[in-house]
């Protein structure tokens, strides 16, 4: 079996990420249909430590644990998926993980343009809301050039 590019492997982290963070309601609405598909790993609960920053870029320390649920499917024509998603819904961690398997087939397409696109779409909507709600709180300080520092 050969390495995939880096470039595809950049590729499948997006999609990878954008299937974790989506809300699971939202990802269940538009991908209803799942296929048949075996279970590798069964969606299982779990914790892994998340790590910090001092200063967002010194020395990292351990924030402390978050739940999380992953899975592993392979679809009838071998293409195998995981995900592994924040929290305790095993129906998310399993859809996501067959999103994931169908972006390995001739499927691909679909799934960007029916599942990946508005996920991407609605995610970058809400980053640009919370941008603009953090704006509208941002206080500019200036100072004004005194009559002595002349």
């Amino acid at each position: 079996m050969s390495q995939p590019s880096p470039s595809e492997t950049a590729l499948r982290r997006d999609w990878i990420s954008a299937l974790a963070k989506a809300p699971p309601g939202r990802l269940a609405a538009l991908l209803p249909d799942l296929p048949a598909h075996e279970m590798l790993r069964a969606p299982e609960i779990g914790t892994v430590m998340v790590q910090g920053r001092i200063g967002g870029t010194g020395a990292p320390f351990n924030l402390g644990e978050m739940t999380v649920t992953r899975c592993s499917v392979r679809l009838a024509e071998g293409a195998v998926g995981h995900a592994c998603v924040q929290g305790r819904d095993k129906a998310h961690a399993a859809r996501a993980a067959l999103a994931d398997a169908l972006m390995q087939t001739a499927a691909a397409p679909r799934i960007e343009a029916q599942v990946l696109a508005p996920l991407r779409a609605e995610a970058a909507g809400a980053r640009a809301s919370r941008a603009a709600r953090a704006a509208a709180t941002r206080v500019e300080f200036f100072t004004m050039l005194r009559g002595e520092d002349a």
